[in-house]
């Protein structure tokens, strides 16, 4: 089955959406310097060290945002990228099951509850953009 056949017609947005990708792991890795303070109070209570953990997720969030529009570099930041997603997941189900960060964000619960499979689909939207194969040259 090729590639045409199991995206349909995402084929195309694959571009964009590595970009978007970027754009949005640039962002969001600069948030964690400039938000320290708030981002170290989700890192759950038996994590060490949360001031680092917090400058090492930013760092990689920057690293792998570059590094995805980087074709030779893609894959690797793909891969670190889903790793960095996977490993943060305990401080999204931290923050789920604390109502005080719901409060805190005027959010309701359920939004935070939302948020946990929505890991799953950053996971496939980066694989998608830089693990997938698209049949083409890789620079694409």
């Amino acid at each position: 089955m090729s590639n045409t056949q199991v995206f349909g017609g995402l084929e195309r947005f694959r571009a964009p959406l590595r970009w978007l990708a970027a754009i949005g792991f640039l962002l969001a890795g600069a948030k964690h310097f400039y938000r320290a303070e708030f981002y170290r109070q989700i890192v759950p209570p038996m994590f060490p060290s949360p001031a680092a953990l917090i400058a090492i997720r930013g760092v990689v969030e920057i690293i792998g945002g570059v590094g995805l529009l980087i074709p030779r570099l893609r894959r690797a930041a793909g891969w670190g990228l889903i790793a960095l997603l996977i490993a943060v997941f305990p401080a999204n189900i931290y923050m789920a099951i604390s109502p005080r960060f719901a409060e805190q964000l005027h959010f309701q619960p359920w939004v935070l509850w939302l948020r946990l499979p929505m890991q799953v689909l950053f996971i496939w939207w980066i694989w998608f953009v830089a693990l997938a194969s698209s049949g083409r040259s890789n620079l694409n």
